[in-house]
């Protein structure tokens, strides 16, 4: 009996990854699964880049807009839910697209993780409050000395996430990919693995271009509305902390978009990054893989 299939759309913020899931979904009148960290949060609108209300209209997507700011949700979370809710659409559909930038969010799903040591009372405070006196840029140095892979993977503006590293160092003397199953799972379905990439420079201009008609959109003001929750793990996120310092008056708003546009290429860099090591993922451009609408595209051999 042939097994369900899901495919697997990755890459980079701003490479298109939304319209290439929603035609292939059309096609095979199926449903997508979202697989971003963000995206996940219905109070995040403009930051995010979720899929207009009318591609939302036009394939039935899950996993937007189901959690608030204020709940606490993570990849180990996602990877349960997610494949709870897959499960259940394999009854009726025979193809599922899961397309997202969140690189823990898929690894959680299709691989799963280990148990994570146990943190001593008071080791987050005492890090937290290290935090709150050197700054940032002690949390960045910090994680980067003892555990430069991890440090390399994640959002280096979110505090939370240098935290979470450096707290599970400390604990148990070992790095966060350590803890991370190292057999893959045994999954009953199919999977396949695109990856859509774009030159550097027409990339670099997409992200800028993105993030001028998000400022034109409202960013400015969307990021002010929640500055009194800027603490929130939420919003610990590239397009609300370079506005959020502006907002503190650490540097004016020019510097802030410049800011927002460079993190934002650096945030999709890093994206590049942990996908590649997947030698799993099929590499193709945008325009690539919607010819192959009109092939037998689940027989295609990678």
């Amino acid at each position: 009996m042939k097994k369900n299939t899901l495919v697997v759309i990755v890459g980079p913020t701003a490479v298109g990854k939304t319209a290439v899931a929603i035609e292939l979904a059309e096609k095979w009148k199926t449903n997508i699964i979202s697989a971003d960290s963000r995206q996940i949060f219905k109070e995040l609108e403009i930051g995010t880049a979720k899929p207009t209300l009318a591609e939302l209209n036009r394939v039935e997507h899950h996993f937007i807009n189901i959690k608030s700011i204020e709940e606490e949700y993570d990849a180990g979370k996602f990877g349960e839910e997610a494949r709870i809710k897959i499960d259940e659409l394999f009854e009726k559909l025979d193809v599922l697209i899961l397309c997202g930038g969140s690189g823990l969010y898929i690894k959680s799903l299709l691989e799963g993780f280990d148990e994570m040591p146990e943190i001593p009372m008071g080791m987050r405070e005492a890090i937290i409050k290290e935090y709150q006196q050197k700054g940032l840029s002690w949390l960045q140095k910090e994680l980067q000395q003892i555990d430069v892979e991890y440090f390399d993977q994640i959002d280096q503006q979110n505090p939370h996430r240098l935290i979470r590293g450096i707290e599970i160092n400390r604990a148990s003397g070992k790095n966060v990919n350590e803890f991370r199953i190292k057999l893959k799972r045994e999954l009953p379905f199919e999977v396949i693995k695109i990856g859509l990439e774009l030159p550097k420079e027409e990339l670099n201009q997409r992200i800028d271009n993105r993030m001028d008609e998000m400022i034109a959109n409202g960013l400015f003001e969307e990021a002010e509305r929640f500055y009194l929750k800027k603490e929130l793990n939420a919003l610990q996120t590239v397009g609300y902390q370079e506005i959020f310092g502006y907002l503190d008056g650490e540097y004016d708003r020019e510097e802030a978009i410049r800011l927002l546009k460079r993190n934002s290429r650096h945030y999709a860099k890093r994206q590049l990054t942990w996908f590649k090591k997947d030698k799993e993922i099929q590499w193709m451009q945008p325009a690539q893989v919607l010819p192959l609408l009109n092939s037998n595209f689940l027989n295609f051999e990678f």
